[in-house]
């Protein structure tokens, strides 16, 4: 008879942590902001299709995909998309508008990684003092934790130090997209594939 109790409550277990498991992942579908991307979105199909192939979502590397061109040309636009058709696949998503911008004001970068780690383990309030103890708190509680983070508008290496400073600072299979105008820095980030946004096609100019 104690073998049996044994097994029922050995059994209740499984069948709670499986369930724990479903509703966290239906919690994570439901709780996944979806951005604006744009009020007509001509000729970006493609170009989403082109960056999710470069991603390679379902390796277990951790992989950075940087998109450039001149400004103006849809390169935040085509990140979002790209966000919004990926971010249910992974554990936690976030994505960063207008670094450049947000990171010359005062505390700019600490802003900047308290939305991050805000964003990825669900947590409305987080406070950092400086930008060290943001890099640390990072590495620390997200190197477990498989991502999805759209880095938008960088145009200086401490930005990407600040916020990723290293690939492990991400859990396994977690991807980085990261947009600018300027390839050089890509280049200088070590990024895994490099997309350019070119000009729309005669046809879909029309």
């Amino acid at each position: 008879m104690s073998l049996v109790i044994s097994f029922l409550i050995s059994m209740n277990r499984h069948e709670t942590k499986f369930i724990e498991k479903m509703v966290e992942d239906v919690l994570h579908k439901l709780n996944c902001k979806y951005l604006t991307v744009a009020s007509y979105p001509v000729g970006i199909d493609s170009r989403v299709m082109d960056v999710v192939s470069l991603l390679s979502i379902y390796t277990d590397d951790v992989r950075t995909v940087g998109i450039y061109g001149m400004g103006g040309i849809g390169k935040t636009t085509i990140a979002k998309a790209v966000f919004n058709q990926l971010c249910n696949e992974f554990e936690g998503s976030c994505c960063l508008l207008n670094i450049k911008e947000i990171s010359e004001e005062p505390n700019g970068l600490v802003q900047l990684q308290e939305q991050l780690i805000s964003d990825l383990i669900q947590s409305k309030t987080f406070k950092i003092n400086n930008v060290d103890r943001g890099s640390a708190l990072i590495k620390e509680r997200l190197c477990h934790k498989r991502v999805l983070v759209v880095l938008d508008d960088l145009d200086q290496l401490k930005q990407l130090g600040a916020l990723m400073g290293e690939r492990n600072w991400f859990g396994l299979g977690s991807r980085v997209i990261i947009t600018t105008r300027d390839e050089h820095l890509l280049t200088q980030l070590h990024v895994d594939n490099k997309y350019l946004v070119e000009e729309l096609n005669h046809d879909e100019s029309l």
